[in-house]
């Protein structure tokens, strides 16, 4: 399976502290990730180098490591197997390695979010979908300028 190099950004009028917690804070992340698939959460620390696993009401999903993490900045996942019943499949599949990065850079008060995909190219209609319904949903959540708890 080949892998396609795809790139989504959204400019968003909140600082960028506010737009990391919107990314991944548990509340507003299943709020975004929605977009992907309805009941969407994270099972991780948080912390780089772990394993992250993002995961569906069924518990299938992604296998993943956080490659790189800069708060308020920067942070890389990459996605090692997919996963049924929360459990790793042995064979290599259209998932394996790819990788996701989400980038912040703030100017003036506005943060300008991109994410970075190296993705599965049988899956670049869904994405084109997905991401442009997720940043929107970042974006919404971000500006109403709430608050949210911790930052990750």
């Amino acid at each position: 399976m080949s892998m396609k190099k795809m790139e989504f950004s959204i400019d968003i009028n909140a600082p960028k502290e506010e737009v990391w917690k919107v990314l991944w804070n548990d509340s507003t992340y299943r709020e975004w990730s929605g977009a992907f698939m309805e009941g969407s959460y994270v099972e991780s620390d948080w912390n780089e180098g772990s394993k992250i696993r993002f995961l569906d009401p069924e518990g299938n999903g992604l296998s993943s490591v956080i490659e790189r993490k800069v708060p308020n900045q920067f942070m890389s996942f990459r996605h090692n197997a997919e996963l049924r019943n929360k459990k790793e499949l042995d064979e290599k599949t259209n998932w394996s390695d790819a990788t996701e990065s989400y980038i912040l850079r703030q100017t003036d008060g506005m943060t300008h979010l991109k994410v970075e995909l190296n993705g599965p190219e049988d899956h670049v209609n869904m994405f084109n979908d997905s991401f442009a319904k997720a940043l929107q949903k970042v974006k919404e959540l971000s500006e109403k300028k709430e608050g949210y708890s911790e930052a990750v």
